[in-house]
């Protein structure tokens, strides 16, 4: 089962390896036609009641398929408003298929005819609340038709998220849904079918472009609302802290505080004006600091744990502690990895070792990354926690899905870049899910480390990335 919203990130990253959005809504629209004729008699009269978008799209192209039946398409609306350019053409080509179409830019003009069958393709799964006119009026004809009903993917009206079906809401014989059932089809007293339409197993095995679309802001957003991360680090390095509260900030964290030593708090802040530290009193984390600690970290959305903290035994009893006490989400990456493994918290932990750090774990060692795509799923299942292996092929994974990222470049073998995935991650896990979070993180970061190597070769070094995380995030090509 597949929401609406995670099915346009499949769209996306279909098209993203090379397989059309147009390739897409002709399968689409042909398994539609097959369906209608396997419910029509011969010499049926069929009406296509169509919105401007996708949805509208597939059915415009189902039209052409069903040229041995009476056929008319409603649109409604005008044409010129046809929300994408593929629905556009597939529009066009009505006319050059020689199909009755209509333009409905009021609902009082909708045929109240008797066609023997309907077909629902208003709108899709993009869609949540009542219908609106001319919509409503529309779904309020085909309910009181004495005719057979398909639906477009899902019956105009339902959520596409939550399955959710408000009044008003279209009500079909049949349903011809897309890759995989929609939440809430399995409720409906409705034929569901569910057609295949040529949609690559990678589209959802990789982390692709569509998967940026995850990344939203509302436009009444306030301060904090995109997240506040605490960085906990430092003490033996000065600059991973700083490199990856940098990095949090420019994923797109409100506010990012960095809790580190006092021996190099100063050199930390020296950094960037835009920090805000946290300081705890010594050379380095120790368990006396834990009480302290836990009363920043309850102020935030999420931790990153680790960064230049050190292997120091008390400082990794002192993470260890930390850890345990929590009860949100934490990043954990570097020295602190070792200590997950044997770890009992409430918190949510993100890990994200290299293949080095992964064995030190007690994880698997393949160098096939297919392989370990299964060894790192099995292990990650075992932990209980989500799993983020760094590699030339990062694989990540809850245990109940798993997935891989490929952007980046072997110029991120340079120290420091770490730090800035476990930033990046940090702050999309303020907002986004676990599983997500780590897909995006490794997603962007080597998308930011690839930007910066077209202009500057394999010679990269870690604080370049900061500044072309904005541009990976970024959904155009």
């Amino acid at each position: 089962m597949i929401t609406g919203s995670e099915m346009a990130v499949v769209d996306e990253n279909t098209a993203a390896l090379g397989v059309s959005q147009k390739q897409l809504m002709e399968s689409s629209g042909n398994a539609v036609a097959e369906t209608v004729r396997a419910v029509a008699d011969q010499g049926d009269s069929i009406t296509i009641i169509a919105g401007r978008g996708n949805n509208g799209g597939d059915a415009f192209v189902a039209a052409r398929f069903l040229e041995e039946f009476d056929v008319q398409v409603f649109l409604l609306g005008r044409a010129d408003a046809i929300g994408t350019e593929i629905a556009r053409e597939n529009w066009d080509a009505l006319e050059l298929a020689d199909c009755e179409r209509h333009e409905i830019t009021d609902s009082t003009a909708l045929d109240r005819g008797e066609s023997e069958l309907v077909v629902d393709a208003m709108l899709g799964t993009g869609i949540s609340g009542r219908l609106r006119e001319p919509a409503a009026t529309a779904a309020e004809i085909i309910n009181d038709a004495d005719a057979t009903v398909v639906s477009v993917d899902v019956p105009s009206g339902m959520n596409g998220e939550t399955g959710e079906c408000p009044p008003g809401t279209v009500d079909p014989d049949h349903i011809v849904t897309f890759h995989e059932a929609k939440p809430g089809l399995d409720d409906l007293d409705a034929e569901v079918t569910v057609a295949d339409i040529g949609i690559p197993d990678a589209a959802e095995a990789f982390v692709e472009r569509g998967d940026l679309q995850r990344i939203t802001r509302r436009p009444d957003s306030h301060k904090g609302d995109h997240g506040e991360v605490l960085v906990i680090g430092g003490g033996p390095y000065t600059g991973a802290p700083a490199l990856a509260a940098q990095a949090a900030l420019r994923a797109g964290a409100d506010l990012v505080r960095v809790t580190c030593p006092t021996s190099v708090a100063h050199e930390v802040q020296g950094y960037s004006e835009n920090l805000i530290l946290r300081p705890v009193e010594g050379r380095e984390l120790i368990p006396g600091h834990v009480g302290q600690v836990m009363e920043f970290a309850a102020q935030h959305d999420t931790l990153v744990i680790g960064p230049g903290l050190g292997a120091n035994e008390a400082t990794l009893e002192a993470a260890e502690a930390i850890l345990k006490g929590f009860d949100g989400t934490a990043v954990v990456d570097a020295d602190p990895l070792q200590i997950v493994p044997g770890l009992e918290t409430e918190a949510t932990l993100i890990c994200t070792p290299h293949q080095g750090e992964l064995v030190k774990m007690g994880g698997p060692e393949h160098d096939d990354w297919r392989e370990r795509k299964a060894a790192v799923a099995d292990f990650a299942g075992e932990l209980g926690h989500t799993l983020l292996v760094k590699g030339m092929y990062d694989i990540l994974s809850n245990g109940e899905r798993t997935r891989v990222n490929r952007t980046g470049n072997p110029g991120m073998t340079v120290g420091g870049t770490g730090d800035i995935l476990a930033g990046v991650t940090g702050a999309l896990a303020a907002v986004q899910e676990p599983i997500h979070a780590a897909g995006l993180g490794a997603y962007v970061t080597g998308r930011a480390g690839d930007i910066v190597a077209d202009e500057r070769g394999h010679g990269l070094v870690a604080t370049d990335l900061i500044d072309a995380i904005p541009a990976a995030m970024r959904r155009e090509s």
